[in-house]
């Protein structure tokens, strides 16, 4: 039960730090702290909190059981950044922490609540205050992260904080259907949104590769279309419990009328083709779709989404739409006259007409209908809201015609883009059109997006975090929040914490590297894992063949989709080429450079010992001839010497073919190694 006005405390002993990076203040004397999404406003106190005696943490006003939990997670995450114990030293000598929430929240989460929060640390204490509960779990993160070590122990500097995000609708969509990805990392993804303050999480629950989904309504589903690999509701609703204490929408998406052989399998029947079906074990664009002539298609899917839209609980319900390339449609006579007596032009048109209808069936649900960028046609309802893989020009179209609408273009995480690209990435920049305030206002936000055909459990979470989080911060801070340095200060920052979260995702690439090793002195792997990178979109299915059952085991799975050290070169090798380098930079890439020409000679002994390895003899050797490369471009440019324009050209030629995929790897030195040899004076 609820209780509307309490004060109960918790004690915690620990110590807390927090550091100000400071930059051009504003009107409002705003300043950038280490932590992301960056708040909406921010100034400057006197002094610190120090907490060595324990906190108090202290309820005031209205609360519930949720924000019990809350306080709970918050003072274990503590405890295990700060490892101290959670047993107050001195009670009496404790630091005050209050929490003030005027209300309650929707009892199921609605778009566009209140999520505001007031933040107030002083030397003494700490006032959180909420309209609801939603602001008090935003609050508890950002003072989480702002949690640093000082010379008196951990402490928070005083800083006035105000804060709301800038789009209402801020998800991760996990795909459950190629590879299943178990309740685990689905929990430690929804840990790693509540950090960033992420509040929807969008399922993917069926695809051509499963169907991954309890239905007592149809139990062929799961029975015959998963491989055994599905969550029961029972499950699905822990999830939703989950999610709802940590201020997160959950909703499902079941693709239709494409992307759809699982549901075949049990129920052929719903095909506009003649099957056998069975479930699919490659990736890409399948020709089985729904039959959207007949009235027992809508029947099921009537009996199916009731079913659904009762186990969860969100006013949305997606509905995919993605991808149907209408080949089986066309190979169908009986669907042909169809189109033709209901003067239904095209494949296109055929889909508008299903996706109306099963418009209709959610509605009738009182649920609210997402799809993707195809169900966009001229006939389609009003109310449905597009999400967009295509991009923010067909984002921006979709609200110019007055529909609401997503974007996830841009903020694809399996594609190993970088963090910066994602960034850049805003949903109200386009190319093309000029959006009304009105119309802009039909943009609800955006959503990373994690499709699982090359990656694992083990590996899902490396993939996803921590790049999703400047997503966050793209969806969550002011739009003139951009700067890509200060970005990646501060990913780096949350990077370490998110461990206290448990998404140990960069102890998992470790355990993995000495796996690879041998578990001999992984030492030498780790220096060729730090300076390579998965290809980037989707040039990993050009260079091998992958089924479902392909081990995702090697080093292109191991490694980070972006090269941290490989960035810092690049960042070192254009001051030095531009002639701005600065004290040590020399010495550094010096350093940097020996240490991977040399690293070859150390690796290549253990290559052999292993298939899962072999391959990686070569990427060896391309780094030490491009490291090679480069210590004779620095040494000609530090001694200010020239070399001949025939030996510039063929280092660059050569240099061309090392940037060329290894063992599906990217030598990520190279672009800096070209940046030295192009700056090298020829004779």
């Amino acid at each position: 039960m609820f209780k509307s006005v309490v004060m109960r405390t918790s004690c915690f002993s620990f110590v807390l730090c927090f550091m100000l990076f400071s930059r051009n203040s504003s009107a409002q004397e705003s300043v950038q702290l280490p932590i992301m999404p960056l708040p909406a406003a921010a100034i400057p106190g006197t002094g610190s909190l120090l907490v060595n005696h324990g906190l108090k943490v202290v309820f005031e006003g209205y609360t519930e059981p949720r924000l019990d939990r809350a306080q709970t997670r918050f003072l274990d995450i503590l405890s295990r950044e700060t490892g101290i114990l959670k047993v107050p030293t001195e009670p009496s000598k404790a630091g005050k922490f209050v929490i003030k929430t005027a209300g309650p929240s929707a009892p199921v989460q609605q778009l566009g609540e209140d999520e505001s929060y007031h933040l107030e640390v002083t030397a003494t204490g700490v006032l959180l205050s909420a309209p609801n509960p939603l602001g008090v779990l935003h609050g508890l993160q950002t003072f989480l992260q702002l949690v640093h070590i000082t010379p008196e122990g951990y402490s928070v500097a005083a800083v006035t904080i105000d804060d709301k995000p800038r789009f209402p609708w801020r998800g991760l969509m996990i795909d459950s259907g190629r590879h299943f990805m178990p309740l685990d990392v689905i929990r430690e993804n929804l840990d790693g949104m509540e950090a960033v303050k992420m509040n929807v999480f969008h399922w993917h629950l069926s695809e051509d590769q499963g169907f991954r989904i309890e239905s007592k309504t149809f139990p062929l589903l799961q029975e015959k279309g998963s491989d055994g690999l599905y969550y029961t509701q029972d499950q699905v609703r822990g999830i939703l419990e989950y999610a709802h204490d940590r201020g997160i929408r959950v909703i499902p998406e079941f693709d239709m009328p494409g992307h759809a052989t699982a549901w075949f399998v049990g129920y052929p029947d719903l095909a506009s083709g003649s099957g056998p079906y069975q479930i699919e074990r490659h990736w890409g664009v399948f020709d089985p779709a729904m039959d959207p002539t007949r009235e027992s298609t809508y029947q099921f899917l009537d009996k199916f989404i009731g079913e659904m839209t009762a186990l969860f609980p969100d006013a949305y319900f997606h509905i995919g739409g993605d991808e149907c390339n209408g080949k089986e449609w066309d190979a169908n006579p009986r669907i042909k006259e169809f189109m033709q007596g209901h003067h239904i032009k095209d494949d296109a048109g055929l889909q508008a007409y299903f996706t109306g209808r099963v418009q209709k069936l959610v509605t009738n649900h009182h649920k609210i209908t997402v799809g993707w960028d195809e169900v966009l046609q001229p006939d389609t309802p009003r109310d449905v809201v597009i999400q967009s893989w295509r991009g923010q020009d067909s984002l921006a179209e979709a609200a110019r015609r007055g529909y609401r609408g997503i974007l996830s273009a841009g903020y694809y995480v399996d594609l190993n883009q970088s963090a910066a690209d994602h960034y850049a990435v805003d949903p109200l920049v386009n190319g093309t059109a000029t959006l009304s305030p009105e119309q802009e206002a039909h943009i609800l936000g955006g959503e990373a997006t994690m499709w699982t055909e090359y990656v694992t459990p083990e590996t899902a979470n490396g993939r996803i975090w921590p790049r999703t989080a400047v997503i966050a911060e793209r969806l969550w801070s002011a739009q003139s929040v951009k700067d890509p340095s200060s970005m990646y200060q501060r990913l780096d920052t949350l990077s370490q914490k998110l461990a206290y979260y448990g998404l140990p995702f960069q102890s998992v690439s470790e355990q993995m590297l000495r796996r690879l090793s041998g578990y001999n002195d992984p030492g030498p792997l780790k220096v060729l894992a730090s300076v390579v990178q998965p290809p980037r979109d989707y040039a990993r299915e050009d260079l091998k063949s992958y089924d479902a059952f392909s081990p995702l085991n090697r080093l292109v799975d191991t490694v980070p989709p972006e090269s941290e050290k490989a960035r810092e070169f690049d960042e070192l090798a254009a001051r030095i080429s531009a002639g701005k380098a600065a004290p040590g930079d020399w010495e550094t890439a010096h350093r940097w450079l020996t240490l991977w020409r040399d690293n070859d000679a150390a690796l290549q002994p253990s290559l052999e010992k292993s298939d899962l390895t072999a391959e990686l003899v070569p990427v060896s050797r391309n780094l030490t001839h491009a490291a090679t490369i480069g210590l004779l471009a620095l040494d000609s440019l530090q001694k200010n010497q020239a070399i001949s324009a025939e030996k510039q050209k063929q280092q660059l030629s050569e240099l061309k073919e090392l940037e060329k995929p290894e063992a599906i790897l990217l030598d990520r030195i190279v672009p800096g190694v070209e940046l030295l040899v192009h700056a090298t004076k020829t004779q």
